[in-house]
């Protein structure tokens, strides 16, 4: 058996770490696009998670992510890995989530012959301004091998009738949490923090890009009766020096803005903040494990992580700045989280994926 793992975003590397860490290398290879541009940060969450260095790692050019760009990136990544693919011919490419990176790898794999593996399959927002939505669909339905997180994922795929398999394994974000929580507690680089406080996240194109949404979220996150704080994802900043608003938000007594962090930085803040303000849907997931039992308020209108609202996890409270700042004010006078199990899995998702995979290629 012989693996290709093509990865290109951050949470790409913490949700395939877990795999690619079980794999030999005679067996498998790590192809990294760098979709994201950072390339030193993301190298050092691979140097963080126990990852081997990629053997193939990819310079693109640097876009300004507007949606032609996004198509450019895609079809950038598609002439570049096409040329690794045909020298290494994997008995399978695998690939996580909705990025371009996952988009551009399934399209080449399946026009070279090669079967392509989703790993987190059949999530569905049913929201079409996320390009995140596009890719998944896209990618499902060219899948020979998909591997849902959870029943509800595995239903929408029969019900899509894809072409491919599907299996319920769980979500690979719980086997990393569980693998790494403790190292967090001990190599994290942030000086111990005292007191309660928030712990809130923002990067999504449909918040950050619109001015009114974004002043909407801050605004909720300014007027908070608990201190915030805000890890600065490199977009945000952008955003809010360009809409104006970055001076206030440095000014404010009740928001902390901080560099971007690594992995184990963010385990850490998970596990010591009271509850969550995000638009991430990995953290939606890291939450619930049981290392971590956190209630998280998701700023969206739709969520691709449904399970985590049922097991009440997780809150969808929108971008509204009153309808936030309820949620908050309610969730500081009860955090708590009666479940104790995840609804994504218990931490063994990466070992059943490659029985998986080690039962069908041999």
């Amino acid at each position: 058996m012989k693996l290709a793992f093509v990865l290109g975003t951050r949470p790409e590397i913490i949700k395939m770490a877990p795999i690619i860490n079980k794999t030999k290398k005679n067996e498998s290879v790590v192809i990294y696009t760098g979709q994201h541009y950072d390339f030193d940060m993301s190298l050092r969450f691979i140097e963080e998670l126990g990852m081997r260095e990629p053997e193939y790692k990819m310079k693109l050019t640097k876009l300004q992510n507007t949606n032609t760009d996004r198509a450019t990136q895609t079809g950038e990544i598609i002439l570049k890995l096409a040329k690794i693919l045909s020298e290494i011919n994997p008995d399978t490419v695998l690939v996580q989530g909705d990025t371009n990176t996952v988009l551009a790898a399934a399209i080449t794999s399946i026009k070279c012959n090669i079967p392509v593996s989703h790993v987190e399959a059949g999530l569905r927002s049913y929201d079409w301004r996320m390009p995140e939505e596009h890719n998944r669909i896209a990618v499902d339905h060219i899948s020979e091998w998909l591997f849902a997180p959870t029943i509800k994922a595995k239903k929408t795929l029969l019900d899509e009738k894809v072409h491919g398999k599907a299996y319920v394994t769980g979500n690979t974000s719980i086997d990393a949490v569980e693998q790494n929580i403790a190292n967090a507690q001990k190599k994290n680089k942030l000086n111990v923090l005292n007191g309660k406080f928030i712990l809130a996240t923002l990067h999504r194109g449909e918040n950050v890009d619109d001015k009114t949404t974004l002043y909407s979220i801050m605004k909720a996150l300014m007027d908070s009766p608990l201190r915030v704080i805000l890890p600065a994802h490199p977009r945000t900043v952008q955003r809010l020096r360009q809409f104006g608003m970055l001076e206030k938000i440095k000014s404010s007594k009740t928001v902390s803005l901080i560099s971007a962090i690594g992995y184990f930085d963010m385990l850490y803040l998970l596990k010591k903040c009271d509850f969550i303000v995000t638009d991430s849907g990995g953290i939606q997931e890291e939450a619930t494990s049981p290392k971590i039992r956190k209630k998280v308020l998701i700023t969206r209108k739709t969520t691709d992580r449904p399970e985590g609202l049922e097991t009440g996890h997780s809150e969808l409270v929108g971008v509204d700045t009153q309808s936030i700042l309820r949620a908050i004010k309610r969730t500081v006078d009860n955090p708590k989280i009666v479940v104790r199990s995840s609804p994504y899995g218990s931490g063994n998702a990466s070992e059943r994926i490659l029985n998986i995979l080690k039962d069908r290629l041999g």
